[in-house]
């Protein structure tokens, strides 16, 4: 029965050429709508999820045929309605809203996780089931609060287990991100085991990992979802200046809760309820005091997006 499960994203076909341009990928939504369509009964509420569904108690978890894997199902919402935007290439966008808004899903179709219900997203111009998902996921790099670990190496965990990936390039890409000095001062540097789930080594310091496996990739778009939100004051100076060249002529989408992660977006997107409320360039916005966003600016972001 495992061996018949197939995912329900299915990959793109293989070409000679990719599909794919090289260099910062424009991002385009174009009336994307998306929605968990699996309604089913429960005996207790549950828990919220980031988007605001309800994830499936214990006794409700099964394994979906269609998934790779065990997954928990969702009831029937709509988390995105109607979402249409365009990120130039090179160009950094700020997503904010509150927590259900529909962030944390618009960043999973990018990476087609999902597959949207209806609509067209675009990456360079190319709809994204178009090329094959290798591809398109080694051109989108992705870093989030939660960083999952492998029981391997330093090296391994940044490189997935690539052997074609050398030590040289690895030191050499660290060296930019200004990591190798943090690697070098571990017990034993590339070569220091880690457990499983990142125990023994802090947020901060797993966070520092995620951002060395996402600059080796060379990825033409970057989504960073509140990815410095849990560092340790020792390593946020640190990775403020990782993020910047992670981040150096590629685009970029930051999911932001907090001002200094906001200052760094060319454009911002606001959205309540799975719908854009508003969308264009920061410092516009920040002008208009009639604008949702110089709202948040006075507010506090923190505080208006708990």
């Amino acid at each position: 029965e495992l061996m018949q499960i197939r995912p329900r994203v299915e990959s793109g076909a293989a070409t000679a050429a990719p599909s794919l341009p090289s260099g910062p990928l424009s991002v385009a939504f174009e009336e994307v709508t998306f929605t968990y369509d699996d309604p089913r009964p429960t005996k207790d509420p549950g828990r919220k999820t980031e988007d605001g569904g309800r994830q499936m108690t214990d006794d409700e978890e099964e394994l979906v045929v269609g998934h790779p894997s065990p997954v928990l199902r969702p009831p029937s919402s709509v988390l995105l309605a109607n979402i249409s935007f365009f990120v130039q290439p090179g160009r950094i966008l700020g997503v904010l809203g509150r927590t259900g808004s529909g962030k944390t899903t618009l960043t999973r179709l990018l990476f087609r996780l999902y597959d949207v219900d209806a609509g067209a997203i675009r990456l360079g111009g190319t709809e994204i089931r178009t090329p094959p998902l290798s591809e398109l996921r080694s051109r989108v790099a992705m870093v989030t609060q939660d960083v999952q670990l492998f029981q391997a190496t330093v090296r391994d965990n940044l490189t997935f287990f690539d052997r074609r990936i050398d030590d040289r390039t690895v030191e050499r890409g660290l060296r930019e991100l200004r990591l190798w000095d943090w690697v070098c001062s571990l017990p034993q540097g590339l070569d220091t085991p880690l457990a499983a789930g990142g125990a023994g080594i802090s947020a901060g310091e797993a966070q520092l990992l995620a951002f060395g496996r996402a600059f080796l990739k060379d990825p033409g778009l970057v989504i960073l979802d509140e990815a410095s939100s849990r560092l340790d004051p020792a390593t946020e100076t640190l990775l403020e200046g990782a993020i910047d060249r992670l981040l150096r002529e590629r685009t970029g989408i930051v999911v932001a809760h907090r001002l200094g992660t906001v200052q760094r977006a060319d454009d911002i997107l606001v959205l309540e309820a799975g719908r854009v409320v508003e969308y264009g360039p920061r410092e516009r916005l920040a002008a208009d005091p009639a604008s949702r966003f110089s709202h948040l600016l006075r507010t506090g972001l923190e505080e208006a997006l708990a």
